[in-house]
């Protein structure tokens, strides 16, 4: 299913862009006459994202007057170009887009607030922004995505409290950041998209232990980094990509210690 979340407008392209009636604004005797706006392409009061950020591009100095706006969008766009002490007031719009406009201008030392945001995006907004050892309280995010987030960030040593996250691609990413001499207890995981990531990075022992894994694609990451002296009960492996590497290992191993 496509994913139906708004974003700013900023982007898509406007067939017919939107041209508001210049003789209802209040700027057309100030801005339109100083060339400070231009009527379909740079403009405040057209309902158009890009316009919108144009205008206030050119014109930061309106952004704050903005900020109460009925339209969402104006309020989003207007989050990046106020001052900066006036944009956590708006930390609890009721408009996502408008939050994660401010999860991405407030100072690090004010994200907390929004660390449990309804929004998941927000949420990731933040995770994506908070130094790594601040990342603590948001290992367990209700969302696999955020805390996917937390673990490809969070220091070596708070990444064993993962482990054993409910989500495999959390999972997965704990694997791919734990050191090689932590990742024994992942060789059990029931997953075997992160046996595969743990026997392809794990020290030689563990991979051995992956050597009789149900996954084929396991035994094989696994018959690469085992030590030669247990890869040798996969000669007969069922699968003939296993099969053929160990026994190129095997022959490569005999070669050099025939070898003078």
């Amino acid at each position: 299913m496509p994913d139906r979340r708004r974003s700013l407008h900023l982007v898509a392209a406007e067939r017919a862009p939107p041209r508001a009636d210049c003789r209802a604004c209040a700027h057309q005797e100030t801005l339109l006459t100083a060339g400070r706006c231009v009527p379909g392409d740079v403009c405040l009061v057209a309902h158009s994202g890009r316009q919108i950020d144009r205008f206030l591009r050119r014109n930061p100095e309106y952004a704050e007057g903005c900020l109460n706006d009925a339209f969402w969008e104006r309020r989003a766009i207007a989050v990046r170009y106020a001052p900066l002490e006036r944009v956590s007031a708006l930390a609890h719009d009721p408009d996502e887009v408008v939050r994660r406009a401010v999860a991405i201008r407030l100072p690090v030392a004010e994200l907390v607030a929004l660390c449990h945001d309804p929004d998941r995006e927000v949420r990731i907004t933040v995770a994506a922004r908070l130094p790594a050892e601040q990342l603590v309280g948001m290992m367990r995010d209700p969302d696999y995505l955020v805390r996917q987030y937390v673990a490809e960030s969070l220091p070596h040593g708070r990444l064993p409290r993962m482990i054993e996250d409910p989500d495999r691609e959390v999972r997965k990413a704990v694997a791919r950041r734990l050191p090689a001499f932590a990742l024994k207890r992942m060789a059990v995981d029931a997953e075997a998209e992160v046996r595969r990531i743990v026997a392809a990075r794990a020290l030689p022992e563990v991979a051995a232990m992956l050597l009789a894994d149900p996954d084929w694609l396991v035994r094989l990451e696994a018959a690469r980094h085992a030590p030669l002296e247990a890869i040798a009960a996969l000669v007969d492996d069922p699968e003939p990509d296993v099969r053929t590497l160990v026994r190129a290992r095997l022959d490569a191993f005999l070669l050099q210690d025939e070898s003078p």
